[in-house]
């Protein structure tokens, strides 16, 4: 039977600094963190929790702003960070600390290779691992409120202290199946995309039906959408706060003249054009002002490339072949986005043979399990039809 750690809240530099002390020297700690992110931008650092096996750390950032023996835990080499689903705790971690984390793996990714799909709950996981039965009821509630409840910080306290008790079985699984490099692959992945600078260019290339405008349009969408990621960074909102996508295409297309005409044209939301109307024509009008500027190439859509569908099915049905002969799930071989993504650059559409590096098939461990034999497949098998 597990022992029950001490827990601590820390609301002191001193604490901070004691709990700190200890935590250095473990090899492996369970750590999650609480955050607002409803209406901002950047994530709200509300809390962080450690859990060493010993001393589970209730952490007030804002009590104890600075955070700096934190960042350097997180970037310690000697010592595995475990977390779950921790996508949007690395956000926190970029966007409050400026850290990249060192030698994390995420126990979502753990419980993928071990064939229960690739997002699954802290709460099924812990079920799976134990006969407990987790209560979420928390887990909307405003974590920049203080004081913080007993039952918040109970809630809080349970996703580490169950997290921490659970990782030799993980561990044992997972080096079990004989995936525990991959798993760490995954996740070192993960941190890499979420620690890339985001191309300010390419954001227009996300917005839904993008591809029905021409070069001339294109390029008034990108330059919009350039100006509300900027304004949304500026003033920490959500981009959709800033104007919706609609919008920014309605106004690509038409390339309205004045306000009055914005508001007219289909799609356009009326609120954007209340709050963000003259802003975004100002930008209309500093393009129409360019000369000489490089307009973006028309997207080719990857679902109307010839033979794409039947490419598509060929690819699936190799991945399913392996799937069986690896005992992993074929989402984890790839999923339907990253099949795309290898199609894409398979086929050079909109400039994808440019980017091998951001090809996970043809990249780590894919690579090297089926990479290489799904290129020549594609390329002995393939009838553009």
């Amino acid at each position: 039977m597990q022992a029950t750690p001490k827990r601590i809240y820390v609301d002191t530099p001193a604490l901070l600094q004691s709990v700190f002390q200890s935590f250095s020297q473990a090899k492996v700690l369970a750590i999650d963190t609480e955050f607002v992110r409803t209406r901002t931008f950047y994530p709200k650092l509300g809390l962080i929790q450690i859990n060493d096996g010993k001393t589970l750390a209730l952490i007030d950032p804002i009590a104890v702003p600075d955070l700096s023996l934190f960042w350097q835990l997180l970037a310690n080499p000697n010592i595995e960070k475990v977390l779950h689903a921790c996508s949007e705790d690395l956000e926190v971690f970029l966007c409050v600390g400026q850290c990249r984390p060192v030698n994390l793996i995420d126990s979502q990714i753990i419980m993928s290779f071990l064939g229960h799909g690739i997002s699954m709950g802290y709460a099924a996981m812990i079920a799976h691992y134990s006969d407990i039965e987790l209560d979420k009821s928390e887990s909307r509630t405003d974590w920049m409120k203080r004081p913080l409840t007993e039952k918040q910080l109970s809630y809080a306290a349970g996703d580490v202290e169950h997290l921490f008790n659970i990782i030799p079985a993980l561990k044992a699984d997972i080096t079990k199946a004989g995936w525990l490099a991959a798993a760490k692959e995954e996740s070192a992945l993960m941190i890499e995309r979420k620690f890339t600078a985001t191309d300010e260019s390419q954001l227009y290339r996300n917005i839904k039906l993008a591809w029905r405008l021409n070069s001339a349009q294109l390029y008034r969408l990108q330059q919009l959408a350039i100006w509300r990621y900027q304004q949304a960074k500026q003033k920490d909102r959500p981009i959709g706060f800033i104007a919706k996508d609609h919008t920014l295409l309605g106004l690509a297309k038409v390339n309205p003249e004045s306000v009055a005409i914005m508001a007219k044209i289909e799609g356009v939301e009326a609120l954007d054009i209340r709050h963000k109307g003259n802003a975004m024509l100002s930008v209309l009008k500093r393009i129409n002002a360019e000369k000489n500027v490089a307009l973006p190439k028309a997207i080719v859509r990857l679902d109307e490339y010839p033979g794409y569908k039947q490419n598509f099915k060929k690819v699936k049905s190799y991945l399913n072949e392996l799937s069986s002969e690896t005992n992993l799930l074929a989402e984890n071989l790839a999923s339907k986005k990253q099949i795309n993504q290898f199609l894409s650059w398979y086929y050079k559409l909109n400039g994808a043979e440019h980017h091998l590096h951001l090809v996970d098939i043809m990249r780590g461990w894919r690579k090297n399990l089926f990479g290489d034999k799904l290129l020549a497949f594609v390329e002995n098998n393939y009838t553009a039809v």
